[in-house]
């Protein structure tokens, strides 16, 4: 459900624009990628690979630097084919 304090639900169809999200709500939080990396305790490498999608960062770090800047995560299944 959305609140009337939401943001717009962004579709994430890769790990560009997971990352572009990411990026997106640091700097909107005024946050660096050495300040998030500390409060997360991941490295400012693995933040800037993340935010520049590299498709290989680890699911568990990436969960938690989303927790960490309040993004929480709604995955829909699509309807398949029986």
């Amino acid at each position: 459900m959305n609140s009337p304090h939401s943001v717009a639900q962004t579709p994430i169809t890769s790990a560009k624009t997971l990352g572009t999200l990411i990026r997106q709500t640091r700097k909107r939080q005024r946050l660096t990628l050495e300040t998030l990396a500390g409060l997360c305790g991941v490295s400012m490498r693995f933040l800037s690979e993340l935010e520049n999608g590299r498709a290989s960062c680890g699911l568990g770090r990436v969960l938690l630097v989303m927790e960490t800047l309040g993004i929480e995560l709604h995955a829909t299944p699509t309807d398949t084919v029986s």
